[in-house]
């Protein structure tokens, strides 16, 4: 990869919201130049997709999240990639990762209610063959999310903005 596409994910991973004219600025490049480069990013699945940060700690969102660590047999031939399909698939599922330690896979979900995150682990997760062991960790405040502090304005606890 070339440094003016490493240049721009750099750039883009802060903000992604700059547009390309903003971006050719910042690295001295031309407008189509940085547009050629991200469609190529995209095209090559690098760029995957454009998100926001909420800090959910200042709307009414009552979504629950849990971390839950799971331990798995690896599959001959395939190690942990078919089960982390598997569980990938799942519609609460928002990240999922191969992870060195006691668990082998940290599954990021959502849901509705801890009940619907514990029928979750109880009915989904723990029935396929693979599955050893899980411990679920609930998610009860966020204070850094992708490198940014959440501000809390209720207790005042937190005054760091991004």
């Amino acid at each position: 990869m070339d440094k003016l596409k490493r240049d721009i994910l750099s750039i883009l991973a802060e903000d992604s919201r700059l547009s390309a004219a903003n971006v050719a600025a910042m690295l001295g490049s031309s407008e189509a130049e940085v547009k050629a480069a991200v469609a190529e990013l995209e095209s090559a699945g690098v760029i995957v997709k454009y998100t926001a940060i909420v800090n959910e700690n200042l709307t009414e969102s009552e979504r629950v999240e849990a971390l839950i660590e799971v331990k798995v047999t690896p599959q001959r031939g395939h190690g942990f990639d078919t089960i982390a399909a598997e569980i990938a698939a799942h519609p609460e599922v928002k990240n999922l990762y191969l992870m060195s330690g006691a668990y082998d896979l940290a599954v990021i979900v959502e849901s509705a209610s801890l009940r619907a995150v514990s029928r979750f682990v109880s009915e989904c997760i723990s029935t396929y063959e693979n599955v050893i062991s899980t411990a679920t960790h609930f998610i009860l405040k966020k204070y850094k999310v992708e490198g940014a502090l959440m501000q809390d304005n209720g207790g005042g606890r937190l005054s760091v903005q991004p």
